[in-house]
């Protein structure tokens, strides 16, 4: 029987200016969906009347309302696999929360759209009625606990294993499509080549080397691998998290240290001494209530994202992305005085042999 696979809607290339060096390219690629270290990632299950699909009735003409409320069995399970990232002690947080315009991952079951997720930040560009992560079959059903682990990968900034260039998996193509086409997929040539053939660029994947135990890798039955020879009779991971997953899970997001990030004042520039990879955390406390600017200088690509301490946990508020501009990235935004903010920057790259400084005005 043929398993039912993760879709991931399809993805158009991020439009980089030209002329950037390859290493300033593999930063932007490897970085560029993943959050800032230390955010609280809001979930809510979709429940209401309003939340659900009109879809069409096959053969009648007609349509009909399909709810994305899902049973709370299946909400615990994935409650406990949101609990299970955690527990790796990586440095994002999960907290489920009840109000759609508070969550940045909205959940659905609705069954017969397939299991699917938004990849990292693009999370944030879906609107507020709409779903980031949808569950289609029974999570509670023997094997299917892997779902929710999956797609949390995935809302963490993970791809696909097996489209890793480092697998070296030669596919029998037209087997894979025969395969994706029946029950109980019923992918299209393009889904199936987007989801399982097309091989991701190196700087995009999970790591250097192919995974094949990772809960982000597809099972496979006989006949669709062709090489490497010992996956011929089937691929069959264990739908658990793998050393490799949790160590990609700990080099993005380390545990947060315990010492208070430094005050960002206005008009006084910090500068940054940060790696590859590295990120630098702010505290705002400002002096009077109105709209300020936050932002980097120099020659470098980074992540600036703003947050509003509310019941003592950081709500995400705005973010700036400058990666692969000749501009730096900076935040307008309305501070309250009496209230405190945190700023976190992450760094993908500097391209030039200027400092890089973080500012507030």
């Amino acid at each position: 029987m043929t398993a039912r696979y993760c879709s991931l809607a399809q993805q158009s290339a991020p439009d980089y200016a030209p002329g950037l060096t390859a290493e300033r390219l593999a930063a932007l690629m490897s970085g560029r969906l993943m959050w800032v270290n230390g955010t609280v990632l809001h979930y809510c299950f979709l429940d209401a009347e309003t939340d659900g699909s009109v879809i069409p009735v096959p053969g009648s003409g007609r349509t009909q309302w399909v709810p994305w409320a899902g049973p709370e069995e299946q909400r615990h399970v994935v409650r406990e696999c949101f609990r299970e990232w955690y527990d790796l002690g990586i440095g994002l947080s999960f907290a489920e929360v009840h109000d759609r315009s508070e969550a940045e991952l909205r959940i659905g079951f609705q069954t017969g759209d397939g299991s699917w997720s938004t990849v990292g930040r693009d999370a944030l560009s879906v609107g507020l009625a709409e779903r980031t992560m949808n569950f289609g079959w029974d999570l509670t059903a023997p094997g299917n606990r892997s779902t929710a682990l999956h797609e949390i990968g995935h809302a963490l900034g993970m791809l696909h294993e097996h489209q890793s260039p480092f697998s070296g998996i030669h596919w029998d193509d037209e087997a894979v499509y025969d395969e994706l086409a029946g029950a109980p997929n019923y992918w299209s040539r393009e889904r199936t080549f987007a989801n399982i053939l097309r091989k991701l660029d190196p700087d995009e994947v999970n790591g250097s080397v192919w995974d094949a135990q990772s809960v982000m890798e597809y099972p496979f039955g006989p006949g669709l691998i062709l090489e490497p020879a010992q996956f011929r009779s089937g691929l069959r991971p264990p739908g658990t998290l793998s050393p490799a997953d949790k160590e990609f899970a700990l080099r993005w997001y380390p545990p947060v240290g315990a010492p208070r990030a430094g005050a960002l004042e206005p008009f006084r520039s910090v500068p940054l001494r940060l790696a590859a990879g590295g990120q630098a955390d702010f505290v705002v406390e400002p002096p009077e209530t109105r709209d300020y600017t936050l932002g980097t200088f120099g020659e470098s690509d980074t992540v600036v994202v703003v947050f509003e301490e509310i019941d003592g946990e950081p709500r995400y508020l705005s973010g700036a992305d400058d990666g692969g501009t000749p501009h730096s990235a900076a935040v307008r935004v309305r501070l309250v005085k009496g209230r405190s903010y945190f700023v976190r920057v992450r760094l993908y790259s500097t391209w030039g042999s200027g400092e890089t400084a973080v500012m507030c005005w």
